[in-house]
């Protein structure tokens, strides 16, 4: 028989597994998903080739819109996916801690299209994005790597240079952004994640 100090032992002992746990997962660190990046950049690289077509260039929004919609799905599977690999849940505090400190940066990124849109305003809906999503990636870096508030400084920077730029230059510079340094950043992520 056991006795009553064993059993409040026990469920002492199960009450500190249990904060351990959740200390452990909240002091936690989301690993950033190369694939991811090496994905959201074909799909950027895809839609600023597409956007630069002449029929397509007209259309340049809807194109580099139907990019930002499916770069997100696809990306958010293949960080979900490497979080469940980490063995965080989806709606654990490293995955809730990314997720709010990304979605600010792209809410603001979505509220400002519609302003300029409704403004027409077009011109500036590439260097807006860069920057505001940069901003995003900065934020982001606190619960990820520091190598994603890197990523999102040269986003912000590029944003910045894209205020400057002609109307002519200004999807190469989306190319550049969300097709060239979401690529070469998840290459780098993808070979240091295979050495450590």
């Amino acid at each position: 028989m056991r006795s009553p100090s064993a059993v409040a032992l026990d469920a002492h002992a199960a009450a500190t597994l249990r904060y351990i746990r959740a200390s452990m997962d909240a002091a936690g660190t989301v690993a950033v998903s190369g694939s991811a990046g090496v994905a959201m950049g074909v799909i950027g690289l895809l839609a600023a080739t597409l956007a630069s077509t002449g029929s397509l260039r007209p259309h340049w929004l809807a194109v580099w819109l139907f990019a930002a919609a499916l770069a997100c799905s696809v990306g958010g599977v293949l960080m979900a996916r490497q979080a469940s690999l980490q063995g965080f849940t989806l709606f654990g505090a490293p995955v809730r801690k990314f997720i709010l400190c990304l979605a600010p940066g792209l809410f603001a990124g979505a509220a400002m299209t519609f302003v300029h849109w409704q403004e027409n305003n077009l011109h500036a809906i590439p260097a807006t994005w860069l920057l505001l999503y940069g901003c995003a990636l900065i934020s982001t870096s606190a619960p990820t790597t520091r190598m994603v508030g890197i990523l999102g400084s040269l986003f912000a920077l590029l944003g910045l240079i894209t205020f400057c730029l002609p109307e002519s230059l200004q999807t190469v510079a989306l190319g550049a952004g969300f097709g060239g340094l979401h690529l070469v950043f998840g290459v780098m992520i993808r070979r240091k994640s295979r050495v450590s």
